[in-house]
Protein backbone atom coordinates (compact mmCIF):
# COMPACT_ATOMS: atom_id res chain seq x y z
CA UNK A 1 0.00 0.00 0.00
CA UNK A 2 1.62 3.89 -0.86
CA UNK A 3 2.89 5.65 1.87
CA UNK A 4 1.41 9.83 2.04
CA UNK A 5 5.16 10.10 1.21
CA UNK A 6 5.40 7.29 -1.49
CA UNK A 7 7.23 8.52 -4.67
CA UNK A 8 4.45 8.08 -7.23
CA UNK A 9 4.91 8.74 -11.15
CA UNK A 10 1.81 9.86 -13.13
CA UNK A 11 3.20 9.27 -16.73
CA UNK A 12 0.65 11.11 -18.81
CA UNK A 13 -0.33 13.61 -16.01
CA UNK A 14 -0.89 16.45 -18.12
CA UNK A 15 -3.97 14.00 -19.70
CA UNK A 16 -7.76 13.68 -18.85
CA UNK A 17 -7.04 10.39 -16.53
CA UNK A 18 -3.29 11.25 -15.79
CA UNK A 19 -4.52 14.77 -14.09
CA UNK A 20 -7.39 13.08 -12.62
CA UNK A 21 -5.21 10.71 -10.56
CA UNK A 22 -3.09 13.42 -9.84
CA UNK A 23 -5.69 15.62 -7.81
CA UNK A 24 -7.15 11.90 -6.25
CA UNK A 25 -3.84 11.56 -4.86
CA UNK A 26 -3.10 15.17 -4.06
CA UNK A 27 -7.09 15.54 -2.33
CA UNK A 28 -6.14 12.36 -0.18
CA UNK A 29 -2.63 13.48 1.11
CA UNK A 30 -0.15 12.10 -0.70
CA UNK A 31 2.78 14.69 -1.31
CA UNK A 32 5.59 13.33 -3.16
CA UNK A 33 4.07 13.10 -6.53
CA UNK A 34 6.12 12.78 -9.71
CA UNK A 35 4.75 13.54 -13.80
CA UNK A 36 7.04 14.45 -16.95
CA UNK A 37 5.75 16.62 -19.66
CA UNK A 38 6.08 15.72 -23.47
CA UNK A 39 8.99 18.75 -23.30
CA UNK A 40 10.67 16.86 -20.21
CA UNK A 41 10.25 13.73 -21.43
CA UNK A 42 10.07 12.16 -24.78
CA UNK A 43 8.24 8.69 -23.29
CA UNK A 44 9.36 7.29 -27.20
CA UNK A 45 12.61 7.78 -26.45
CA UNK A 46 14.20 4.37 -24.59
CA UNK A 47 17.06 6.12 -23.36
CA UNK A 48 15.67 9.34 -22.33
CA UNK A 49 13.47 6.81 -19.85
CA UNK A 50 15.83 5.03 -18.85
CA UNK A 51 17.64 8.18 -17.38
CA UNK A 52 14.28 9.71 -15.69
CA UNK A 53 13.58 6.08 -13.67
CA UNK A 54 17.54 5.99 -12.89
CA UNK A 55 17.24 9.75 -11.58
CA UNK A 56 13.70 9.82 -9.96
CA UNK A 57 13.47 6.06 -8.99
CA UNK A 58 9.87 6.46 -7.98
CA UNK A 59 8.20 3.65 -6.20
CA UNK A 60 4.94 3.72 -7.36
CA UNK A 61 3.88 4.30 -11.20
CA UNK A 62 0.38 4.53 -12.71
CA UNK A 63 1.03 4.35 -16.69
CA UNK A 64 -1.98 6.68 -18.20
CA UNK A 65 0.24 8.02 -20.62
CA UNK A 66 -1.08 6.82 -24.27
CA UNK A 67 -1.83 8.39 -27.70
CA UNK A 68 -5.85 7.99 -27.85
CA UNK A 69 -8.38 9.65 -30.40
CA UNK A 70 -11.77 8.61 -31.50
CA UNK A 71 -12.44 6.20 -34.76
CA UNK A 72 -11.45 8.47 -36.98
CA UNK A 73 -8.19 9.24 -35.65
CA UNK A 74 -7.94 5.25 -34.87
CA UNK A 75 -8.37 4.59 -38.44
CA UNK A 76 -6.29 7.28 -39.95
CA UNK A 77 -2.74 7.30 -37.82
CA UNK A 78 -3.11 3.73 -37.71
CA UNK A 79 0.89 3.23 -37.34
CA UNK A 80 1.22 5.51 -35.43
CA UNK A 81 -1.82 4.55 -32.72
CA UNK A 82 0.21 0.90 -32.36
CA UNK A 83 3.65 1.88 -32.79
CA UNK A 84 3.51 4.99 -29.91
CA UNK A 85 1.63 3.27 -27.65
CA UNK A 86 3.64 -0.13 -27.90
CA UNK A 87 6.77 2.31 -27.21
CA UNK A 88 5.50 3.96 -24.17
CA UNK A 89 4.48 1.47 -22.52
CA UNK A 90 7.14 -1.06 -23.17
CA UNK A 91 9.80 1.53 -22.21
CA UNK A 92 7.75 2.36 -18.91
CA UNK A 93 6.92 -0.86 -17.65
CA UNK A 94 10.36 -2.01 -18.63
CA UNK A 95 12.29 0.70 -16.48
CA UNK A 96 9.64 -0.22 -13.54
CA UNK A 97 11.39 -3.47 -13.52
CA UNK A 98 15.39 -2.56 -13.61
CA UNK A 99 14.57 -0.23 -11.56
CA UNK A 100 12.94 -2.07 -8.89
CA UNK A 101 9.47 0.19 -8.46
CA UNK A 102 6.89 -1.71 -5.75
CA UNK A 103 3.89 -1.48 -8.13
CA UNK A 104 2.51 -0.15 -11.29
CA UNK A 105 -0.89 0.57 -12.57
CA UNK A 106 -1.74 -0.05 -16.07
CA UNK A 107 -4.38 1.57 -17.90
CA UNK A 108 -5.74 -0.17 -20.87
CA UNK A 109 -9.17 0.22 -22.79
CA UNK A 110 -11.90 -1.27 -23.24
CA UNK A 111 -11.29 -1.62 -27.21
CA UNK A 112 -8.90 -4.65 -26.56
CA UNK A 113 -12.41 -7.21 -26.42
CA UNK A 114 -13.71 -8.47 -29.60
CA UNK A 115 -16.01 -6.58 -32.08
CA UNK A 116 -18.36 -9.41 -31.35
CA UNK A 117 -17.78 -10.10 -27.82
CA UNK A 118 -20.90 -11.25 -26.13
CA UNK A 119 -22.14 -8.23 -23.51
CA UNK A 120 -21.82 -7.67 -20.88
CA UNK A 121 -18.08 -8.17 -21.97
CA UNK A 122 -16.25 -10.39 -19.18
CA UNK A 123 -12.37 -10.05 -18.81
CA UNK A 124 -12.36 -13.65 -19.67
CA UNK A 125 -13.41 -12.60 -23.40
CA UNK A 126 -9.84 -11.13 -24.03
CA UNK A 127 -8.78 -12.90 -27.38
CA UNK A 128 -11.92 -14.82 -27.83
CA UNK A 129 -12.33 -13.11 -31.47
CA UNK A 130 -11.55 -10.32 -33.92
CA UNK A 131 -11.43 -6.64 -32.80
CA UNK A 132 -12.85 -3.83 -34.70
CA UNK A 133 -11.22 -3.09 -37.41
CA UNK A 134 -11.35 1.00 -37.37
CA UNK A 135 -9.00 0.61 -33.41
CA UNK A 136 -7.90 -3.08 -34.23
CA UNK A 137 -3.78 -1.86 -34.15
CA UNK A 138 -4.47 0.46 -30.68
CA UNK A 139 -6.14 -2.54 -29.43
CA UNK A 140 -3.59 -4.49 -30.11
CA UNK A 141 -1.05 -2.01 -28.10
CA UNK A 142 -2.96 -2.08 -24.98
CA UNK A 143 -3.15 -6.05 -25.17
CA UNK A 144 0.30 -6.30 -25.30
CA UNK A 145 0.58 -3.94 -22.25
CA UNK A 146 -1.44 -6.34 -20.47
CA UNK A 147 0.32 -9.57 -21.54
CA UNK A 148 3.59 -7.53 -20.94
CA UNK A 149 2.28 -7.01 -17.15
CA UNK A 150 1.56 -10.50 -17.03
CA UNK A 151 4.80 -11.75 -18.14
CA UNK A 152 6.67 -9.85 -15.70
CA UNK A 153 4.68 -10.64 -13.10
CA UNK A 154 5.24 -14.14 -14.12
CA UNK A 155 9.19 -14.20 -15.08
CA UNK A 156 10.41 -11.32 -12.45
CA UNK A 157 7.37 -11.23 -9.69
CA UNK A 158 6.84 -7.78 -10.25
CA UNK A 159 3.36 -6.58 -8.78
CA UNK A 160 2.09 -4.86 -11.71
CA UNK A 161 -1.79 -4.84 -12.42
CA UNK A 162 -3.45 -3.66 -15.39
CA UNK A 163 -7.15 -2.00 -15.61
CA UNK A 164 -9.44 -1.72 -18.80
CA UNK A 165 -11.64 1.42 -18.48
CA UNK A 166 -14.94 1.99 -20.15
CA UNK A 167 -14.94 4.96 -22.62
CA UNK A 168 -14.19 8.01 -20.45
CA UNK A 169 -14.91 11.72 -20.18
CA UNK A 170 -14.27 14.84 -18.23
CA UNK A 171 -12.14 18.22 -17.51
CA UNK A 172 -9.45 18.24 -19.39
CA UNK A 173 -10.83 16.42 -22.25
CA UNK A 174 -9.47 16.37 -25.85
CA UNK A 175 -12.21 18.73 -27.67
CA UNK A 176 -11.17 18.55 -31.09
CA UNK A 177 -13.98 18.26 -33.45
CA UNK A 178 -12.07 16.14 -35.91
CA UNK A 179 -9.90 13.21 -33.37
CA UNK A 180 -12.11 13.68 -30.07
CA UNK A 181 -14.32 11.02 -28.88
CA UNK A 182 -17.68 10.33 -28.91
CA UNK A 183 -19.51 12.51 -26.04
CA UNK A 184 -16.77 15.76 -25.88
CA UNK A 185 -17.35 16.19 -29.58
CA UNK A 186 -20.98 15.77 -28.77
CA UNK A 187 -20.94 18.57 -25.70
CA UNK A 188 -19.16 21.04 -28.27
CA UNK A 189 -21.55 20.79 -31.17
CA UNK A 190 -23.87 21.55 -29.34
CA UNK A 191 -22.62 24.68 -26.77
CA UNK A 192 -21.53 25.65 -30.28
CA UNK A 193 -24.78 25.35 -31.83
CA UNK A 194 -26.62 26.73 -28.98
CA UNK A 195 -24.39 29.73 -29.64
CA UNK A 196 -25.46 30.05 -32.86
CA UNK A 197 -29.13 30.05 -31.92
CA UNK A 198 -28.59 32.96 -29.44
CA UNK A 199 -26.69 35.01 -31.97
CA UNK A 200 -23.71 34.66 -29.41
CA UNK A 201 -20.38 35.30 -31.22
CA UNK A 202 -18.29 36.50 -28.22
CA UNK A 203 -18.40 32.79 -26.56
CA UNK A 204 -18.06 31.18 -30.46
CA UNK A 205 -14.72 33.64 -31.11
CA UNK A 206 -13.84 32.49 -27.46
CA UNK A 207 -14.29 28.84 -28.17
CA UNK A 208 -12.62 28.88 -31.62
CA UNK A 209 -9.49 31.07 -29.80
CA UNK A 210 -9.10 28.22 -27.46
CA UNK A 211 -9.79 25.77 -29.59
CA UNK A 212 -8.70 26.21 -33.33
CA UNK A 213 -10.73 23.99 -36.00
CA UNK A 214 -8.22 23.19 -38.99
CA UNK A 215 -6.67 26.71 -38.68
CA UNK A 216 -9.44 28.65 -38.14
CA UNK A 217 -10.13 30.42 -34.88
CA UNK A 218 -12.07 33.05 -32.99
CA UNK A 219 -10.48 36.13 -35.14
CA UNK A 220 -11.80 34.51 -38.71
CA UNK A 221 -14.68 36.22 -40.08
CA UNK A 222 -18.01 35.21 -39.90
CA UNK A 223 -18.74 33.04 -43.15
CA UNK A 224 -15.39 31.69 -42.92
CA UNK A 225 -16.26 30.01 -39.52
CA UNK A 226 -19.80 28.97 -40.22
CA UNK A 227 -18.44 26.76 -43.30
CA UNK A 228 -16.19 25.63 -41.53
CA UNK A 229 -18.53 24.59 -38.41
CA UNK A 230 -20.89 23.07 -41.75
CA UNK A 231 -18.09 20.75 -42.69
CA UNK A 232 -18.28 19.47 -39.06
CA UNK A 233 -21.87 19.27 -39.07
CA UNK A 234 -22.98 22.12 -37.28
CA UNK A 235 -25.55 24.19 -39.65
CA UNK A 236 -27.63 27.44 -39.97
CA UNK A 237 -29.96 27.13 -42.10
CA UNK A 238 -29.30 29.19 -45.69
CA UNK A 239 -32.29 31.44 -45.24
CA UNK A 240 -31.26 32.40 -41.69
CA UNK A 241 -27.26 32.89 -41.92
CA UNK A 242 -27.07 36.45 -41.93
CA UNK A 243 -30.27 36.81 -39.85
CA UNK A 244 -30.63 39.33 -37.68
CA UNK A 245 -33.37 37.82 -35.64
CA UNK A 246 -32.44 36.84 -31.77
CA UNK A 247 -32.11 33.26 -32.78
CA UNK A 248 -31.09 30.82 -35.40
CA UNK A 249 -32.68 27.58 -36.90
CA UNK A 250 -29.17 25.01 -36.75
CA UNK A 251 -29.08 21.55 -36.51
CA UNK A 252 -26.41 19.65 -35.26
CA UNK A 253 -24.87 16.55 -37.59
CA UNK A 254 -24.44 13.29 -35.47
CA UNK A 255 -21.84 10.61 -36.96
CA UNK A 256 -23.36 7.25 -37.90
CA UNK A 257 -26.86 5.80 -37.30
CA UNK A 258 -26.80 6.45 -33.34
CA UNK A 259 -27.90 3.06 -33.12
CA UNK A 260 -24.19 1.74 -30.89
CA UNK A 261 -24.46 1.54 -27.47
CA UNK A 262 -21.76 2.28 -25.25
CA UNK A 263 -21.02 2.82 -21.41
CA UNK A 264 -19.47 5.86 -19.93
CA UNK A 265 -17.51 6.83 -16.69
CA UNK A 266 -16.51 10.09 -15.59
CA UNK A 267 -13.06 10.69 -14.67
CA UNK A 268 -13.08 11.52 -11.58
CA UNK A 269 -15.02 8.11 -10.85
CA UNK A 270 -12.02 6.11 -13.10
CA UNK A 271 -9.24 8.14 -10.66
CA UNK A 272 -10.59 7.04 -7.87
CA UNK A 273 -10.83 3.08 -8.69
CA UNK A 274 -7.28 3.34 -9.70
CA UNK A 275 -6.08 4.83 -6.89
CA UNK A 276 -8.11 2.16 -4.76
CA UNK A 277 -6.92 -0.67 -6.46
CA UNK A 278 -3.06 0.65 -6.30
CA UNK A 279 -3.78 0.13 -2.62
CA UNK A 280 -6.16 -3.32 -2.57
CA UNK A 281 -5.61 -5.06 -6.01
CA UNK A 282 -2.28 -7.13 -6.25
CA UNK A 283 -4.06 -10.21 -8.72
CA UNK A 284 -2.17 -10.09 -12.37
CA UNK A 285 -5.63 -10.75 -13.88
CA UNK A 286 -6.86 -7.49 -15.20
CA UNK A 287 -9.73 -5.95 -14.38
CA UNK A 288 -12.94 -4.06 -16.10
CA UNK A 289 -13.49 -0.38 -14.63
CA UNK A 290 -17.23 1.10 -15.43
CA UNK A 291 -20.23 1.55 -14.16
CA UNK A 292 -22.09 -1.49 -15.94
CA UNK A 293 -24.90 1.06 -17.89
CA UNK A 294 -24.80 1.91 -21.28
CA UNK A 295 -26.69 4.00 -24.00
CA UNK A 296 -27.53 4.40 -27.40
CA UNK A 297 -25.79 7.10 -28.74
CA UNK A 298 -29.05 8.49 -30.45
CA UNK A 299 -30.00 8.86 -26.34
CA UNK A 300 -26.36 10.83 -25.57
CA UNK A 301 -27.07 13.19 -28.07
CA UNK A 302 -30.49 13.80 -26.88
CA UNK A 303 -29.17 13.52 -23.55
CA UNK A 304 -26.20 15.68 -23.78
CA UNK A 305 -29.11 18.06 -26.41
CA UNK A 306 -30.96 18.69 -22.87
CA UNK A 307 -27.87 19.59 -20.62
CA UNK A 308 -26.72 22.16 -22.92
CA UNK A 309 -29.62 23.57 -23.66
CA UNK A 310 -29.46 23.20 -27.52
CA UNK A 311 -32.92 23.27 -28.90
CA UNK A 312 -32.35 22.79 -32.72
CA UNK A 313 -32.65 19.73 -35.18
CA UNK A 314 -30.24 16.67 -34.79
CA UNK A 315 -29.63 14.35 -38.21
CA UNK A 316 -27.60 11.52 -38.25
CA UNK A 317 -24.84 10.86 -41.47
CA UNK A 318 -24.88 7.41 -42.01
CA UNK A 319 -21.80 7.11 -44.07
CA UNK A 320 -19.33 7.09 -40.88
CA UNK A 321 -18.63 4.41 -39.12
CA UNK A 322 -20.62 2.95 -36.34
CA UNK A 323 -18.06 1.60 -35.25
CA UNK A 324 -18.67 -1.73 -32.44
CA UNK A 325 -22.20 -2.18 -32.35
CA UNK A 326 -22.05 -2.40 -28.03
CA UNK A 327 -19.88 -2.17 -25.57
CA UNK A 328 -20.59 -2.96 -22.21
CA UNK A 329 -18.58 -3.82 -19.79
CA UNK A 330 -18.83 -6.83 -17.10
CA UNK A 331 -18.14 -5.47 -13.85
CA UNK A 332 -18.92 -7.89 -11.29
CA UNK A 333 -15.29 -8.62 -10.40
CA UNK A 334 -14.43 -4.91 -9.57
CA UNK A 335 -17.80 -4.46 -7.92
CA UNK A 336 -16.74 -7.42 -5.71
CA UNK A 337 -13.52 -5.59 -4.28
CA UNK A 338 -15.70 -3.38 -2.86
CA UNK A 339 -15.44 -0.14 -5.18
CA UNK A 340 -18.22 1.55 -7.35
CA UNK A 341 -18.66 4.98 -9.42
CA UNK A 342 -20.45 7.57 -7.52
CA UNK A 343 -21.71 10.05 -10.49
CA UNK A 344 -23.89 9.49 -12.82
CA UNK A 345 -23.89 10.10 -16.44
CA UNK A 346 -26.61 13.36 -16.77
CA UNK A 347 -24.43 14.81 -13.94
CA UNK A 348 -21.19 13.97 -15.21
CA UNK A 349 -22.35 15.94 -18.57
CA UNK A 350 -23.44 19.34 -16.74
CA UNK A 351 -20.11 18.71 -14.45
CA UNK A 352 -18.02 18.60 -17.60
CA UNK A 353 -20.18 21.33 -19.55
CA UNK A 354 -20.23 24.16 -16.93
CA UNK A 355 -16.28 23.15 -15.86
CA UNK A 356 -15.23 23.42 -19.38
CA UNK A 357 -17.52 25.66 -21.29
CA UNK A 358 -19.49 28.07 -18.62
CA UNK A 359 -16.65 28.99 -16.81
Amino acid sequence: MMNKISKIYIAGHLGMVGSAIWRNLEAKGYTNLIGSSLEELDLLNQQAVADFFEQEKPEYVFLAAAKVGGIIANNTYRAQFIYENLQIQNNIIHQAYVQGVNKLLFLGSSCIYPKHAPQPMKEEHLLTGLLEETNEPYAIAKIAGIKLCQAYHDQYGCNYISVMPTNLYGPNDNFDLKNSHVLPALIRKFHIGKCLEENNWEVIRKDLTMRPIDGISGEANKEAIIDKLQQYGITISPPYAHATSQRRSVKVEIWGTGSPKREFLYVEDMAEACVYLMNNYDEKEFLNIGCGEDISIKDLALLVKKVVGFEGGLTFDTSKPDGTPRKLLDVSKLTATGWKPKVGLEEGIRKVYETVFIK
